[in-house]
């Protein structure tokens, strides 16, 4: 028995280790969500809080039906594959009540240099503009047309049914 003479200290340590683990365990019962692990590695209440959540983006193809003209535009375009309302902002609302909702029309200075800023990561055929020296702070809009933005082509004037888009 000589040797566990002088074990005392581990015999302490061991102590503390497993109050600290029993202390973790009590702590972790109260922090963490019951349902989570329900799904995988998630809190499974979370799809339906989210589900409860109201719908904000109506979508690309309930914009089309009101404003075809503004989508056949867009679908012959360079933007044919850029969703409505990644430029416009969610419109469930307007889909819902177009007469009550009434969109703005997004400030296509600060819209377009969201994408279209020179940057390294890009890739080498994206259209990159340093905005500043490419418009000299007009908007984009005075000389591209959003949804189809060919260079040198006319700007549309906005229609009844397209305007908003």
């Amino acid at each position: 028995m000589k040797l566990l003479k002088d074990a005392g200290h581990l015999f302490r340590f061991a102590g503390l280790f497993v109050i600290a683990f029993l202390i973790f365990l009590v702590v972790r019962h109260f922090v963490v969500p019951k349902t989570f692990g329900q799904y995988g590695h998630y809190r499974g209440a979370s799809i339906d809080e989210m589900a409860a959540r109201p719908i904000k983006f109506a979508g690309h193809q309930t914009c089309e039906q009101c404003h075809s003209d503004v989508a056949e535009t867009k679908t012959n375009g360079k933007h044919a594959h850029v969703n409505c309302e990644a430029c416009h902002g969610p419109l469930a609302d307007h889909a819902n009540d177009p007469a009550s909702v009434i969109p703005t029309l997004p400030d296509t200075t600060v819209l377009c240099a969201r994408c279209h800023t020179a940057s390294a990561a890009k890739p080498a055929g994206f259209p990159q503009v340093n905005p500043a020296e490419h418009s000299g702070g007009m908007p984009c809009k005075t000389c591209h047309t959003p949804h189809s933005p060919v260079i040198g082509a006319t700007p549309a004037a906005p229609s009844a049914a397209g305007g908003a888009k």
